[in-house]
């Protein structure tokens, strides 16, 4: 049965760092597309950072050089380290698998809530 789960949010301080964490049942991370989204109250769900199966990365501009993607196939873990957080960075954080580079094959997991709060 596929199924994706994050950890890692929790409450920090602006200034603060997390290190989010997604695995997967199911799914091969190294036959897959992997990607963090988050939602932002008032927002829609927007793109944070995209790791390719060849291993390109990309960022949101918003990311500003603060978050690391990061994939330990061996293990089928990606990482988000995210520094230097700030308030406007609260919501809920989401890992979405795309199997085979497939957006169509996507398969999100549930959400770990990161707040920035002092």
């Amino acid at each position: 049965q596929v199924q994706v789960v994050e950890s890692g949010g929790g409450l920090v301080e602006p200034g603060g760092s997390l290190r989010l964490s997604c695995g997967a049942a199911g799914i091969l991370f190294r036959f897959s597309h992997v990607a963090w989204y988050r939602q932002t109250p008032g927002k829609e769900r927007e793109l944070v950072a995209r790791s390719a199966i060849n291993g390109d990365i990309s960022y949101a501009d918003f990311v500003n050089s603060r978050f690391t993607i990061s994939r330990d196939n061996a293990n089928n873990r990606v990482y988000l380290q995210m520094n230097n957080l700030e308030v406007e960075d609260t919501g809920v954080y989401y890992c979405a698998v795309d199997r085979s580079g497939q957006s169509r094959l996507r398969t999100w997991g549930q959400g770990t809530q990161v707040t920035v709060s002092s």
